[in-house]
């Protein structure tokens, strides 16, 4: 690159309507009605690297579409990503290719919990947290976060009493949906010490890693786990380069017999994780699309302060959490008076705004909604706008 940055156009407004997207094609079925702006869905309105662009096209040039295999090029690609971008030093053999991390949540709780047996989540957190737990037959434990001041933070102390309640897994979303906290090291090892003493095993959704604002810095949980810890890490580039329909992900484990306990629950299925384009996609996200990914945390960055101002100035009883990581914006609404049934009313008949509602993220969101940050930024301040107006259209008598 030399001393020139690349620039990338997050401006642009891309027609995804008709596209058998979930997040504007799914608006009816998900409001009530297609006349809303669509913030809910986790992915992103910009388009995907050039690089990740143009390898898919060239593959799609090749006409035939068959059984793939996982090449070496793969391994090597998320081998070198976690060594350049996280420090982390991994080995190919602990590598298993998964077909998503939600797949990897429901297979781990089926590899290491029997039914009836104990599961920690921590809310409010993204929702398939529960359902890997709860459509598996495994008992739900909640841990829940505690919001203090601007963050939230373990409950250390009710942590300890889940695990010694014979919980055998704790599901960790590092760093979180919805809150967007980057756990510190110092948060990640007191954890972990805990999850040592009750032996148990941590799965821990790092899906958004990379996703971090400038002056934080994600730790990778297995980068400070010892030799008896049971630690197993899900990866994947689908939400850093917003290619999430492609569904590969990596589960990495060092330790053999967790590894092979998640293999088996896939196999079982006969559920393979390949196909042409995930792998090509995959790859070349990971050894190109550093620049790309660099300019969108900084385009996502003022999105976020921008937002986080203009709620301080307009949006009276609307106080976002500001985030550290993710594309998401965690907003506290509870001052609006209102219940989660009329909050959803007023944004998405009244703003015209379609945002997810904070009670579908367990114990904790009543009274909040997810933000989506990931579109044009005039996009969401246009949305930011028709909220403002909304909140201050004199009630109907």
């Amino acid at each position: 690159m030399g001393t020139h940055r690349l620039s990338f156009d997050f401006d642009q407004e891309i027609e995804r309507n008709g596209t058998a997207c979930v997040k504007f094609d799914g608006r009816a079925g998900y409001f009530g009605t297609a006349d809303v702006t669509p913030l809910w869905v986790a992915d992103m309105d910009f388009a995907a690297p050039p690089a990740v662009t143009a390898a898919l096209a060239a593959r799609a040039a090749h006409p035939v579409y068959g059984y793939t295999l996982y090449p070496d090029s793969a391994y090597e690609a998320v081998i070198d990503w976690m060594q350049q971008r996280h420090g982390w030093r991994i080995e190919r053999e602990w590598i298993v290719m998964c077909p998503g991390v939600v797949p990897t949540l429901y297979a781990a709780v089926q590899a290491f919990v029997a039914t009836g047996e104990g599961v920690i989540v921590q809310p409010p957190v993204y929702f398939p947290f529960f359902s890997a737990v709860t459509d598996t037959g495994r008992r739900l434990i909640e841990n829940p976060l505690k919001l203090e001041g601007v963050h939230y933070c373990f409950d250390f102390d009710h942590f300890e009493q889940c695990a010694a309640n014979g919980a055998k897994l704790l599901l960790l979303c590092s760093p979180h949906n919805p809150v967007g906290r980057v756990w510190q090291r110092d948060e990640l090892a007191q954890l972990l010490a805990i999850a040592r003493r009750y032996n148990v095993v941590v799965l821990s959704d790092e899906i958004h890693a990379d996703l971090v604002y400038s002056g934080q810095s994600h730790t990778p949980l297995a980068t400070l786990a010892e030799a008896t810890d049971r630690v197993i890490t899900a990866v994947a580039p689908s939400k850093t380069f917003n290619i999430p329909g492609l569904g590969l992900s990596c589960l990495i484990a060092p330790e053999p017999e967790l590894r092979h306990a998640v293999q088996q629950v896939f196999g079982s299925l006969h559920v393979s994780a390949s196909n042409p384009f995930s792998l090509v996609a995959f790859e070349a996200a990971y050894h190109s699309g550093a620049p790309w990914l660099d300019a969108l945390m900084g385009y996502l960055k003022t999105t976020h302060d921008d937002v986080v101002a203009y709620c301080a100035e307009h949006l009276v009883g609307i106080r976002p959490i500001p985030a550290q990581g993710t594309y998401l914006l965690w907003l506290d609404c509870r001052e609006l008076g209102m219940t989660d049934t009329q909050l959803r009313t007023f944004f998405v008949q009244q703003a015209q705004v379609g945002m997810n509602p904070g009670q579908v993220f367990g114990q904790g969101g009543s009274g909040f909604m997810r933000l989506n940050l990931a579109s044009p930024r005039h996009v969401i301040m246009a949305a930011l706008g028709r909220i403002r107006d909304a909140l201050n259209r004199p009630a109907k008598s």
